[in-house]
């Protein structure tokens, strides 16, 4: 394994070097970085002239200026020496300055997109592999497809339109007319009949259970003004909690496994008790508190889970686990929604919180949770953009693996040995599904933080995609070499971690020197 890993890592130091050769020349040839100054009437362009070329150190040809490049990005590879030199932009700021803040911002945004793209994606690849050539099948696939094929500038000026403005004109006055609050329960009733399956009675009851619950939630949020002042409350944190815990429960265990059930149960009940007495301490929340909270949670739901005991305490503890986490992020957004009136009528936002531009507001005074809110607000649009766009491949790929593994020979034993269904999906047909699956994981974020350049534009997001996009229009190396180590050094690791998952997934797979 330690031979695989260094052998594995030299070979891709020596394809960076070649690659970053290549990226540095042809930025270097791909214009003039004196060209706004040539035919210029400043009364300085000489001395302007003069700058840049030592600035840009242009005398010096471009492979030998390479060299140089690389010898101040070595001095990287040291850490907390205080060596990495990576140049300076045309402003004259260290892009390793430049590249810190822009990484922060693209980090954000892309962590958040994978996650979601990967979790909504291998669910409904899952649901359609099951349900396949149905009314959901087509309509998923139909809908993945779409968002697929469309330009990314052309989804987020449509997100700008509808999920912001309209939405932002929408919050002055909250009321929720009843054909409105019909119609969108009509629709909601029309899915959950495509969705539920079965038999046509079965159909019928989801449908109409859903067209009465999303229309009387509607005319409710509507009646109590909810938009302005949202909130869970410990009611619906115990109800949402209680279907967590059997969902959990149902995926990691099965219910039949009564002491994970318990566990996941217990775990609810100790969640609401502690809705109450956190609340104090969350309104001195800082990051690393919200962290050491969540990793307390989760170790406390494991905790009830070995306690439990039973025939499997893994089970237990996982559900346990996984079911005080999700708890505890119900609690955090109930916090974030206590605070949401405090940024809503804030000065700097006024009354308009989705926001279409920027990364955050400017000169916005707040603690912990109205800063939280409005970098909330600020990359919920993006993200939703690269979600759309990066949802058709993670489907499709989960649901062709899983229709060719769900064929296999051992899954027809395992239902013959009177395995449930579950644990045949579960446990045999999606662990071995996951294995294409890492793989187009560990392109696609390389890819993501590469390709985020367009929407970072589009949403004036101050990333490494526009600083990237800077650097190619200004023909400076610096921060486009910058941003190329940072994606081609990220796409890198993940392959290695793609191919260190495999033979953990599936133990024919060995990884040998």
């Amino acid at each position: 394994m330690v031979t695989y890993i260094v052998r594995r890592l030299i070979t891709a130091v020596l394809i960076l070097l070649g690659a970053s050769f290549v990226v540095y020349i042809l930025t270097a040839a791909s214009g003039d970085p004196l060209q706004e100054y040539r035919g210029s009437n400043l009364p300085n362009v000489a001395d302007l002239i003069k700058a840049r070329t030592q600035l840009l150190d242009l005398d010096t040809p471009a492979p030998l200026r390479y060299f140089k490049w690389l010898a101040g990005a070595g001095g990287c590879l040291i850490p907390f020496a205080g060596s990495c030199d990576l140049g300076k932009n045309l402003a004259g700021q260290p892009v390793t300055a430049a590249l810190g803040q822009a990484m922060t911002q693209t980090l954000g945004l892309v962590t958040a997109a994978i996650i979601l793209a990967v979790l909504v994606g291998v669910f409904l690849g899952i649901i359609t592999a099951l349900r396949q050539y149905s009314a959901l099948d087509y309509g998923v696939t139909f809908m993945a497809f779409l968002f697929f094929s469309l330009p990314i500038f052309w989804v987020a000026v449509l997100l700008k339109e509808y999920g912001a403005i309209d939405f932002n004109n929408f919050l002055r006055d909250p009321q929720i007319p009843l054909l409105t609050a019909l119609t969108i329960g009509l629709v909601v009733a029309v899915l959950a009949w495509i969705i539920s399956g079965g038999a046509v009675k079965r159909r019928a009851v989801s449908a109409a259970a859903a067209f009465v619950v999303v229309t009387a939630v509607l005319l409710y949020l509507s009646v109590t003004n909810w938009f302005r002042s949202p909130g869970l409350g410990p009611v619906v944190i115990l109800i949402a909690g209680a279907a967590i815990a059997f969902g959990v429960t149902l995926l990691s265990a099965g219910l039949k496994n009564r002491k994970a059930l318990y566990s996941a149960l217990i775990t609810v009940g100790l969640g609401i008790i502690a809705y109450y007495s956190v609340q104090g301490l969350l309104d001195q929340a800082t990051p690393l508190m919200i962290v050491l909270l969540a990793i307390a949670t989760v170790l406390v739901g494991a905790a009830v889970g070995y306690f439990m005991g039973g025939y499997d305490r893994g089970q237990n503890m996982r559900a346990g686990g996984i079911t005080a986490f999700l708890i505890g992020v119900l609690i955090v957004a109930d916090k974030y929604m206590q605070n949401w009136p405090d940024y809503f009528n804030n000065g700097r936002v006024r009354g308009r919180p989705i926001a279409t531009i920027g990364a955050a507001t400017p000169n916005l005074n707040g603690d912990y949770w109205v800063s939280g809110l409005d970098a909330f607000t600020h990359l919920i649009l993006p993200t939703v953009a690269l979600v759309l766009i990066s949802l058709a491949s993670y489907t499709r790929f989960t649901r062709s693996s899983m229709l060719e593994i769900m064929n296999m020979d051992y899954i027809r034993t395992a239902r013959a040995k009177g395995l449930s269904e579950r644990t045949v999906v579960m446990r045999h047909a999606f662990r071995n599904a996951l294995i294409p699956i890492a793989t187009v994981v560990a392109f696609d974020i390389g890819g993501l933080i590469g390709g985020a350049v367009i929407t970072e534009t589009v949403f004036a997001i101050p990333g490494m995609g526009v600083l990237f996009f800077d650097g190619i229009s200004h023909v400076d190396p610096n921060p486009v070499m910058g941003v190329f180590i940072v994606t081609a050094i990220t796409a890198m690791v993940f392959n290695l971690i793609a191919d260190l998952v495999y033979s953990a997934l599936d133990p024919r797979v060995r990884v040998k020197s």
